[in-house]
């Protein structure tokens, strides 16, 4: 590899490309072209898709929240203190339990969950309870608890910080475990039990009609978090 084929320089063979000035590049939106090489970075990997919930108080009964979210990350690799980072949409019913809480459950999902994702991810709990008909199973700190799933954690908020489209909460895992399946007998041909469902699981088992409504609410989020990134940025600069 030459010195012009190092990674330093083709990242700032990119910004000269862009017409970017290196000092403000992050406050204005990527030209097409490096907004799609970014892109290709990011479908080199299938993030899991994890299930966080969270409650405005501890108590049974008190209201409840969950969404489907991929910007779930361990966060620490001291094996007796771990730690998590969440990043949450503002805009999410679910970010407002977080905020009134300091607490969360991250749960992951068995592939074949796919009624999990329906439930939690295509609508707003703003509109109604995501968990009718569901029993107020809580962790031992008050979050909302999905038997169904393949895995939860239990997470105290240490410290956030707001990033204008997201709150970016690290947080102590204080608890947490594997779940028994309790999914019934698999189906033929169907997904192995013990793996956790990724995005790519998501998009491939999706019928038609739920796969229109997922990019139509991710190109409204998508529109969203663009306006909120940019008065955040509008205020900082």
């Amino acid at each position: 590899m030459t010195s012009t084929d190092s990674p330093q320089h083709a990242g700032e063979d990119a910004g000269r490309h862009a017409g970017a000035d290196p000092l403000t590049a992050g406050s204005q939106p990527l030209d097409p072209g490096t907004a799609d090489a970014v892109d290709r970075v990011y479908h080199l990997y299938d993030p899991p898709l994890w299930l966080v919930t969270s409650a405005e108080r501890a108590e049974p009964g008190s209201r409840r929240g969950g969404c489907i979210a991929t910007f779930v990350a361990r966060a620490s690799i001291v094996r007796d203190r771990p730690r998590m980072l969440a990043g949450i949409a503002r805009q999410h019913h679910t970010w407002r339990m977080i905020e009134s809480s300091g607490a969360f459950c991250a749960h992951l999902l068995p592939r074949d969950a796919l009624d999990l994702v329906w439930r939690f991810g295509l609508a707003s709990g703003r509109d109604g309870d995501k968990f009718d008909a569901m029993e107020d199973h809580r962790s031992p700190l008050g979050n909302p608890l999905i038997r169904s799933a393949l895995a939860w954690l239990d997470c105290r908020v240490e410290s956030c910080m707001v990033s204008g489209d997201r709150s970016l909460y690290l947080a102590a895992v204080t608890g947490g475990g594997t779940l028994p399946p309790n999914r019934g007998a698999p189906t033929p041909g169907a997904p192995r039990p013990g793996a956790a469902m990724t995005v790519g699981d998501l998009i491939a088992g999706a019928p038609p009609d739920k796969r229109a409504e997922l990019d139509r609410l991710y190109a409204r989020d998508g529109q969203i978090d663009a306006e909120a990134m940019r008065r955040w940025r509008t205020t900082r600069a």
